[in-house]
C-alpha cells in the first residue's frame, strides 16, 4: 500500500504542476483547471483510502461516515458559493477561502499537540515536531486574520485607506520577537503543559495578521490577495509536516512558491518592494500632506455618447482600459460587442491591462476572456504604455487609480511611484464614471481635469450600449 500511495501522490503532484503551467496562459487555462480538479480528486480519494487501511478497517469505517459527511457538506457549500458569486465578488471569495486554509492549519496544529500520534515523538523528533506545530499555527493564524481583513476591505465593510498606527513597524517587530521568544519555553515544556504559551502565541499571530493587512492601502490590495495566497500555501505545507503527509507538503509548497513569485512580479510592476507589502504599510500613505492649492483643479468637460461615437468612427487607433467599474456594471460583453463593431469598420482596437486592475490578480483578463475578447489584442501595461502618444481615443471604463497621473508627478500622493497607464498622452481620453468619487485608494485623480480628457457620466454598461448604437448608425 505504501508504494501505491507514493505513486498516487506523485501523479497528483504532477497534475498540480501541470495545472499551474496551464493557468499561466489564457489559452490553456481551462485545461489547467481540469488538471487541478483531477489531481485534487485523486489526492482526496487516495488519502481517505490510506487512512482507512492504515489501521483496523472496522474501527475506521465509523470515522469514514464522518469524513464523507464533511466532504459532502463542504462540497455542497463550495459549489453553491461558486455558482452564486459574481465576478465582482471573486476577490472577496478568494480572500475568504484563504482564511479557511489558515484556520485549518491552526486547528491541525492544536489537534497534533493535544492528541499526539500513537507513537509519541522523543528527543530530536519531538523538538522538530514541536517546531512544526509552532510554525504551522503561527503562519495559519496570520493567514486567517489577514485574509478576513482583506475580505472586509474588498467587500467595503472596512475602508480601503491604510490604518497607520504610530510606531507600527516597531510594534510588528515586538510581536514577531514575542512569537519567536515564546517558542523557547514551549519547546522545553513536558507533555501538553506548553499549551498556555501556544495560546498566547496564537493570539499574537492573529493580531499581527490583522494589523499587517490593515496597514496596506487599497491600491495594493491585489498584491495582498496574491500574498495571502502564498501564506495559505505555506500554512498548508506546515500542516503537511505536522500530519506527515507528503502530498500536502508538496501542494502547499507549490501554492506558496507560485503565490510568492506572482506577488514579486506584481510588486515590480507597481514599483513596490515585496517587503513593504509583507510588513504592511512601508511606503504607503507616509508621504507629506499636499501643499495648499495642490489638489486637482480645473474644469471637468463632459461629452455625450453621440459625440464619443463620432470620435471613435473617426479614429484609427483606439485603446480600452477596463477597471473594476466595468466588472460592477457587467459591461464586458457589451465592451466586446463595441470592439467587434469598431474592428469591422477598420478601427484598430486594443485593451490595456494594468497589473492591479480590479481587485484580484488577472481580474480584467478573466472578464475579457469570459466575454470572448481575442487574446492577441489584450496588452499588458509595459507593452502598450509607449503607444499612447499615437493613440487617437482611449476609453477608460470604470478605472481610476491605475490611470492617475499623480502617481508619477505628485510626491504627496499615497500611490506616488506606482507605474500607471499614461492615457493622458493620447489625443482624447474618455473616462466612464458614475460621478467624481475618488478611486479605491482614496486619492483624487488629476486626469479628470486634463485638457484632453472628457467625462462620460453614467452606468458603464448603459454608456457602452449607447456607443454601440452610435457606431452602428
Amino acid at each position: 500500500m505504501s508504494g501505491l500511495l507514493t505513486v498516487a501522490y506523485l501523479v497528483a503532484g504532477v497534475l498540480f504542476i501541470r495545472s499551474l503551467g496551464g493557468l499561466s496562459k489564457q489559452e490553456t487555462a481551462q485545461k489547467g483547471n481540469l488538471f487541478g480538479i483531477v489531481g485534487m480528486v485523486l489526492a482526496v480519494v487516495i488519502t481517505a483510502a490510506s487512512w482507512i487501511i492504515a489501521d483496523d478497517v472496522s474501527s475506521r469505517l465509523n470515522g469514514l461516515a464522518l469524513l464523507l459527511g464533511a466532504a459532502v457538506v463542504g462540497g455542497v457549500i463550495g459549489a453553491g458559493l461558486a455558482r452564486r458569486v459574481e465576478m465582482t465578488g471573486m476577490p472577496e471569495l478568494v480572500a475568504v477561502l484563504h482564511s479557511f486554509v489558515g484556520l485549518a492549519a491552526v486547528l491541525v496544529g492544536f489537534s497534533s499537540y493535544l492528541r499526539p500520534a500513537s507513537a509519541p515523538h522523543a528527543g530530536v523528533e519531538h523538538t522538530v515536531h514541536a517546531i512544526e506545530i509552532w510554525v504551522g499555527i503561527a503562519v495559519g493564524a496570520i493567514t486567517l486574520t489577514g485574509s478576513i481583513v482583506a475580505w472586509a476591505k474588498l467587500k467595503g465593510t472596512l475602508s480601503g485607506k491604510p490604518l497607520l498606527l504610530p510606531g507600527r513597524h516597531a510594534l510588528n517587530a515586538v510581536v514577531a520577537a514575542a512569537i519567536v521568544g515564546l517558542a523557547v519555553p514551549f519547546l522545553n515544556a513536558e507533555g501538553t503543559t506548553g499549551l498556555p504559551f501556544l495560546l498566547i502565541m496564537t493570539g499574537l499571530a492573529l493580531l499581527m495578521g490583522a494589523h499587517l493587512v490593515l496597514a496596506i492601502g487599497g491600491a495594493d490590495m491585489p498584491v495582498v490577495v496574491s500574498l495571502l495566497n502564498s501564506y495559505s500555501g505555506w500554512a498548508a505545507a506546515a500542516a503537511g509536516f505536522m500530519l506527515a503527509n507528503d502530498l500536502l507538503i508538496v501542494t502547499g509548497a507549490l501554492v506558496g512558491a507560485s503565490g510568492t513569485i506572482l506577488s514579486i512580479i506584481m510588486c515590480r510592476a507597481m514599483n513596490r518592494s515585496i517587503l513593504s507589502v509583507v510588513f504592511g504599510g512601508f511606503g504607503t500613505g507616509e508621504s507629506k500632506p499636499a501643499a495648499p492649492g495642490a489638489a486637482p483643479a480645473g474644469d471637468v468637460r463632459e461629452m455625450k455618447a453621440d459625440e464619443v461615437g463620432l470620435r471613435l468612427l473617426q479614429a484609427r487607433n483606439v485603446v480600452i482600459v477596463p477597471g473594476y467599474g466595468m466588472a460592477v456594471s457587467r459591461a464586458q460583453a457589451t465592451v466586446k460587442e463595441l470592439t467587434t463593431t469598431l474592428r469591422e469598420k477598420g478601427v484598430t482596437v486594443r485593451f490595456a491591462i494594468h497589473p492591479v486592475a480590479g481587485r484580484l490578480p488577472g481580474h480584467m483578463n478573466v472578464l475579457l476572456a469570459e466575454a470572448g475578447v481575442p487574446y492577441d489584442i489584450v496588452m499588458e501595461m509595459e507593452h502598450i504604455n509607449t503607444d499612447f502618444p499615437q493613440t487617437d481615443v482611449v476609453l477608460v471604463i470604470g478605472a481610476n487609480d491605475i490611470v492617475n497621473p499623480g502617481a508619477l508627478d505628485d510626491p504627496s500622493s499615497s500611490i506616488y511611484g506606482m507605474p500607471v497607464l499614461e492615457v493622458w498622452k493620447s489625443k482624447l481620453t474618455v473616462v466612464f464614471k458614475r460621478g467624481m468619487a475618488a478611486g479605491y485608494a482614496g486619492v483624487e485623480n488629476p486626469l479628470f481635469y486634463r485638457e484632453t480628457t472628457r467625462m462620460l457620466f453614467g452606468d458603464a454598461k448603459k454608456s457602452v450600449d449607447a456607443l454601440v448604437a452610435e457606431v452602428r448608425k
